[in-house]
């Protein structure tokens, strides 16, 4: 839900493929536990600062201010017509 990740062609209404998992490395796109809001962007980190970085220009990085939770990584998409 939403257009966070459209630059990556991940469209609202589409189906996400993930693999549950609680790592990722730089680049994935992940689902993830923010502050306890569930979300799904390209993950980051770099040495202790870790965030979450969308796919649209318009929408800033999330920043955790309590914990950030990796629950799944996405390995494919899948268009609904």
């Amino acid at each position: 839900d939403g257009d966070s990740m459209i630059d990556a062609h991940i469209e609202n209404g589409d189906i996400v493929i993930a693999e549950r998992t609680t790592t990722a490395k730089n680049g994935d796109i992940v689902i993830a536990n923010v502050d306890g809001e569930f979300t799904m962007k390209y993950f980051y980190t770099k040495g202790s600062t870790v965030w979450l970085e969308p796919a649209n220009k318009h929408f800033k990085p999330i920043y955790p201010e309590r914990e950030l939770t990796i629950v799944a990584v996405v390995r494919g998409v899948m268009r609904k017509y």
